[in-house]
């Protein structure tokens, strides 16, 4: 049985955001209702590889979902959804703040029909504040909780990756789940707010704010934890990564590459004093990485039982013996798209790999099945396909 085995979840969403939080609830057994507009559904839909209408990108986010396509602008479409919630569990969007309450559809509303209801909205700056309506990309963020500012020493850089939308996902997963627990004890739902922007600065905090932490005029400040870990070890035909994160792996890299005497130096000899004089330090032991291969340099760290790292491209990544041993990628055909890779959810519960849910579904596949399991009739539903507040 799968942890969230008769939870149901309604998933309103554009882009990235509820999309994986609602994703990865689905793939730990929630039965997840994605609600579509009409027309176009999701934009995700139509972003990056394509193949029968739907997107890779799509299909990584929306995995193991039914969909139903609402005109939730019309009065019927927001009865429709008020009919249905009594039955759900969870739900879950990422709308501007107050787009669901024009709607009849905001957290009052909904939860005056379900008590036990856990109503999750996700916003890109929060309720409140100079910012509050302001619209919310996952570059936007990055640039407002400061990740853009720990990426480079000379002027601000991103993560090449929806970093944010993604943390904000696994945030509301947390949520989602602590308030259901807290549900079986209390009996009551719970009314849940999340900001991409809070969510970034939270995940970047701990390390990239290392020096804007301890406010006391005595504080001295040191080198960020990143500055000191996340650089290139230029090798004779390459680069490594190389992670000598404690002193005792500083000693053991130092002496695997013959550099023992650095020991010594009163420069270095405790990591306070290392780390007051890390360029000097890095650019004595930098010459001495460009006499060997990479292979020989991998083989010397791994030997000397200090983290190292051959840098992977994609396919690479996917190939590595590694990932087989873990049973971490699986390849599903979707009825629509064929052949494609899927990354498995990465919990283990009992020691046993969730297997990934159904293929991604087509827009609104699924609104006459998810309709019927709500008890909704069978003229009502040919009414409601023929009035356009369904499709």
């Amino acid at each position: 049985m799968k942890p969230l085995e008769g939870v149901t979840i309604l998933e309103f969403s554009t882009m990235i955001t509820a999309s994986f939080a609602a994703m990865q609830m689905c793939e730990q057994g929630a039965r997840v209702i994605k609600v579509e507009p009409l027309n176009a559904g999701d934009p995700l839909r139509y972003i990056g590889a394509t193949k029968g209408g739907i997107s890779s990108l799509f299909a990584n986010c929306n995995r193991g979902k039914e969909a139903i396509r609402v005109d939730i602008k019309t009065e019927a479409g927001q009865a429709l959804i008020r009919e249905m919630v009594p039955e759900v569990d969870v739900v879950i969007h990422n709308f501007r703040p107050g787009v669901m309450d024009r709607l009849g559809l905001g957290s009052d509303a909904l939860r005056a029909l379900n008590p036990r209801l856990i109503y999750t909205a996700i916003s890109g700056f929060g309720n409140t504040g100079p910012k509050s309506g302001s619209p919310a990309y996952d570059p936007i963020i990055q640039a407002q909780s400061g990740i853009t500012a720990t990426q480079g020493k000379e002027e601000p850089a991103f993560f090449r990756t929806l970093i944010c939308d993604k943390i904000t996902a696994y945030t509301a997963c947390q949520a989602v789940t602590s308030a259901l627990y807290l549900r079986e004890k209390t009996g009551e739902g719970q009314h849940i707010d999340l900001s991409m922007l809070d969510a970034g600065l939270f995940f970047i905090f701990p390390d990239g704010f290392q020096n804007h932490t301890l406010l006391d005029d005595d504080v001295a400040p040191q080198p960020l934890l990143i500055d000191l870990l996340y650089e290139l070890t230029v090798t004779k035909d390459g680069a490594v990564t190389i992670s000598a994160g404690t002193p005792d792996q500083q000693m053991r890299s130092l002496i695997a590459m013959g550099m023992e005497h650095l020991l010594a130096d009163e420069r270095f000899d405790d990591m306070q004093k290392l780390f007051a004089n890390i360029d000097v330090f890095k650019s004595l032991v930098a010459g001495e990485y460009l006499k060997h291969t990479t292979d020989e340099v991998i083989a010397k760290m791994t030997e000397a039982d200090v983290p190292c790292a051959r840098f992977l491209d994609r396919d690479e990544v996917l190939a590595q013996e590694q990932l087989q041993a873990n049973g971490s990628i699986d390849v599903i055909d979707h009825p629509l798209m064929g052949s494609m890779r899927v990354v498995k959810s990465p919990p283990r519960f009992g020691g046993e790999v969730l297997e990934p849910g159904s293929p991604s579904p087509d827009h609104g596949q699924d609104t006459r099945q998810v309709l019927a399991s709500f008890s909704v009739g069978e003229d009502r539903i040919e009414k409601m396909f023929s009035d356009g507040v369904v499709s």
